[in-house]
């Protein structure tokens, strides 16, 4: 098991950027793929980025791909993602996820979230 927080959620204008950090404990760290998913009201779970477990591969949604980074220091088992040129349609919870370090990698720890929102 793995346990998952985390933080950097808040209320920001359109264009704008967050970094949001997922801090884990409980198992190796550095021997899992790392995540982020997001979830807007009345929408399904989606996949936003993933890293693999030594940060040499990152996978991005097309809908987020040139304005967010995925990044990781497996000294501090903290994962990040830099969100810039917000829009108001990224407003979600969004979820650090940890998992298999497969191509792509696939996902079955999740953190509880935090909420971002982007005002027009």
């Amino acid at each position: 098991q793995v346990q998952l927080a985390e933080s950097g959620g808040g209320l920001v204008q359109a264009g704008g950027s967050l970094r949001l950090s997922c801090s884990a404990s409980g198992r190796s760290f550095d021997r899992y793929a790392m995540g982020w998913y997001r979830q807007a009201p009345g929408k399904e779970r989606e996949f936003v980025a993933a890293v693999s477990w030594s940060g040499g591969s990152t996978y991005y949604a097309d809908s987020v791909r040139g304005r967010f980074a995925i990044s990781r220091d497996n000294r501090k088992n903290t994962v990040y993602l830099q969100m810039n040129s917000l829009k108001p349609e990224d407003t979600a919870i969004y979820y650090c996820a940890s998992g298999y370090d497969s191509d792509p990698p696939s996902f079955n720890q999740w953190g509880q979230g935090t909420q971002v929102t982007v005002s027009s």
